[in-house]
């Protein structure tokens, strides 16, 4: 295998990819990524309050960090990515809080051949399995599907079964480890009402996109090179667009402790440097627990370019722990 490899021909089913170089997840690390997302959640911010709360000595790191750095160590078995389809089953097994170092491992699950378009080059679906550590336990689990491009021209005659998104089950959210935590010392909870769309009136530019790859060392071409992006400029990393998501969260509902999961993330329109973002939040289900609630919320991103209607780009449903 060459260098910028893998390319879909050269990748099978089993295939594991180890961790790149470890990262160990500072306050220069957090304070980075939150210059790009710019969230407001409490816990990733005060460290008198994550202590009130969790017992921790230190900040908790912010789930969608954990996510990106993640994320941005498995994109070495998808540097020739043409765009990520799809997040699945998405579980924070463990908060994380700042000190603890992360290691990802890779592995390729299922493969399956595109269907051939005349004027467009051969490419495949890849499924992949990734799993994170922190200081040697596990922390994260998930799936994600990247389109790849392909190396020479002949398909390899993948037709592996994908899989379908699970009906949303809020039962196996539910974090025990959690359940210890106070969280009467986050501020008063926003009333929730499910199936009620609340729209959040601050609108986001997309600002830093190169940052935050570089900071999670995200290595795929297309966000990187514009030769290597099917578009005229690099195409914004997808994570970039939940980051802000789960920004716009962390302002519209008071009370978030965390995040626990994601239970799908789908990216259906792409996202470019200096896009405006707005964004929408349906809570879809609630559970509650003794010292809070669970609460899966349906979050819609749309993008408003210069003379054309709002498009669509994100739509994401994370899984809430708050007060």
């Amino acid at each position: 295998m060459e260098s910028d490899g893998p390319y879909y021909d050269e990748m099978a089913p089993g295939m594991v990819f180890p961790s790149p170089p470890a990262v160990s997840v500072d306050s220069g690390v957090a304070a980075s990524y939150q210059a790009i997302a710019g969230e407001a959640l409490p816990l990733a911010l005060d460290q008198r309050m994550c202590n009130a709360v969790t017992g921790a000595s230190s900040r908790l790191v912010s789930p969608g960090l954990l996510l990106h750095l993640s994320i941005g160590a498995s994109t070495v078995a998808t540097k020739n990515v043409i765009a990520n389809l799809f997040y699945r089953n998405v579980r924070i097994l463990r908060q994380v809080f700042i000190g603890e170092t992360i290691e990802t491992i890779t592995t390729v699950a299922s493969m399956s051949d595109s269907a051939p378009r005349e004027g467009r080059e051969p490419r495949g679906k890849v499924l992949l399995n990734i799993t994170t550590t922190a200081d040697g336990e596990p922390v994260l689990d998930y799936q994600r599907c990247p389109l790849i491009r392909l190396r020479g021209n002949k398909l390899p005659g993948y037709n592996d079964d994908l899989g379908e998104n699970p009906k949303l089950d809020m039962e196996t959210y539910i974090d025990e480890s959690l359940t210890a935590w106070n969280l009467e010392h986050l501020p008063n909870p926003s009333e929730i009402k499910v199936g009620e769309v609340a729209n959040d009136p601050m609108r986001d530019i997309v600002t830093q996109p190169s940052s935050l790859i570089r900071l999670t060392h995200n290595v795929a071409a297309v966000h990187r090179d514009a030769e290597a992006s099917p578009y005229a400029k690099p195409l914004v990393y997808g994570g970039h667009t939940v980051a802000l998501a789960q920004a716009s969260l962390s302002r519209v509902f008071n009370g978030i402790a965390s995040i626990v999961g994601w239970h799908t993330c789908d990216h259906v329109g792409p996202v470019f440097e200096d896009d405006l973002l707005s964004f929408q939040h349906r809570p879809l289900e609630e559970i509650s627990v003794g010292n809070g609630r669970f609460v899966a919320v349906q979050v819609k991103a749309f993008v408003h370019r210069k003379n054309d209607e709002p498009s669509e780009v994100l739509d994401w449903t994370p899984v809430l722990f708050m007060r």
